[in-house]
This record gives structure tokens, C-alpha cells and sequence, in this order.
């Protein structure tokens, strides 16, 4: 069973980087365009297109709107988006977000993800997790890892190993997540948080904590 107080807790989280873009493009947003969020939504409501896509198209086209101020716009319009807003709308979207990813059948899934949130924040008091809607990034000056429930019987838990020129345990897949620029450049699979209990938190905690502390310094 999922432990009561991680699932209701949105202290066990930390703010996402993307809330302070946000929020910095709300804020600017009448200077920089003329009109407030309200102004637009009332504009995209009265002369815009009727479905959120066109909305879209019709405030890069029209308007010049780059591709994610349009977006925001047009979500907004539409009565949705926000989470991203303020601290405190986010810190309640994350706990929807991870209650949504481990809900039906994936529900099984909670205790691990419930260890591997506990031993990410342990690699450093800077380390915080930073739900998205299908995944929990961890972050620490950058994303160091991600928790992401693949399948009804499985987490992959993924690192951000660029920098990490060493020999690799066998059960750290490589994604090709290096040669793709992605972050996330290895994943281990896990069907049990037994699985945590043993090998991966005797063997691998001390070790990635090692890895990404060389990597942080460039050795």
C-alpha cells in the first residue's frame, strides 16, 4: 500500500525551475505585448478560433506569439493550465500529478517510487524532486535523475550520466539518451522495491552519489 503521509505531503517536493519562467513571462507579459493574461484571454475568446489548437496557430500567426506564450495563452482560454503559476499552485499540482501516474493499475507501483523519492533526495540537501504530469524529475543544480512509471509492472528509473566517463554496473542501460542531447543518458529497471532494498541502494547510492558529485566539479 502507498505510504499515507508521502502521498498527501506536498513538502516532500521542491518548486520546478519551469515555475519561475512562468512566472517572470506573467509578470512581463503586459509590457512586452500590450496586454495582460486576462486581456488576452478575452481577445483569443472574442475574435480567436474556437478549439484550442487553432488558438494556437492563430497567436503565433496573427499576434507573432512565440510557441510557448501562445501556448499558454490558448490552455488558459480554455479554462486549463496554471499549475505552473505560482509556488504554491504547483506544489499542489505535483501531488495530482504523482497520484495520477501511480493510480489503477500502477498503484502497485507507489512503494517504489515512494524508496526511490526517498534515496534521490538523499544525494545531497540540495536534491529535490519536481513532479511533471508522467514523470518525477530529481533535480540538484541540474536533473540527475528521473522516476517514470513505464508499465503497470515496472519503474525505470533514469539517470543523467554525461559527464561519467567510468565503467557502469550491467544494469544500468544506456538510453542513447548521450548521442540523442538528452539529460537523461541511462535507466535501471525496477519491478520491486526490494529491488531498492538491496542491490540498488547497498550498491548504487554511495556510487551515483560519487558520479554526480565528479560531475558537478568536471573531473
Amino acid at each position: 500500500m502507498p505510504k499515507a503521509g508521502l502521498a498527501k505531503s506536498a513538502s516532500l517536493y521542491g518548486v520546478h525551475p519551469g515555475v519561475a519562467m512562468v512566472h517572470k513571462w506573467l509578470a512581463e507579459l503586459k509590457e512586452k505585448t500590450g496586454r495582460s493574461m486576462e486581456e488576452w484571454i478575452a481577445l483569443v475568446k472574442k475574435e480567436g478560433p474556437k478549439d484550442e489548437k487553432s488558438r494556437r496557430e492563430w497567436l503565433k500567426t496573427k499576434h507573432k506569439m512565440a510557441t510557448n506564450s501562445a501556448s499558454w495563452i490558448a490552455e488558459r482560454a480554455e479554462g486549463k493550465g496554471g499549475d505552473e503559476d505560482t509556488p504554491e499552485a504547483y506544489l499542489k499540482a505535483a501531488v495530482r500529478y504523482v497520484e495520477t501516474q501511480y493510480a489503477g493499475p500502477k498503484e502497485k507501483l507507489r512503494p517504489i517510487f515512494d524508496e526511490l523519492l526517498t534515496l534521490g533526495k538523499s544525494m545531497g540537501s540540495d536534491a529535490k524532486a519536481c513532479p511533471c504530469k508522467t514523470i518525477v524529475p530529481l533535480y540538484r543544480e541540474h536533473v540527475f535523475a528521473q522516476v517514470k512509471p513505464t508499465t503497470n509492472s515496472r519503474i525505470d528509473l533514469g539517470l543523467a550520466l554525461t559527464q561519467y566517463k567510468g565503467k557502469l554496473p550491467k544494469r544500468i542501460i544506456d538510453t542513447g539518451g548521450l548521442a540523442k542531447r538528452d539529460r537523461i543518458t541511462h535507466r535501471i529497471e525496477i519491478a520491486s522495491a526490494g529491488e531498492i532494498d538491496g542491490e540498488i541502494n547497498k550498491k548504487f547510492s554511495n556510487e551515483l552519489g560519487h558520479i554526480h558529485t565528479r560531475a558537478d566539479s568536471g573531473i
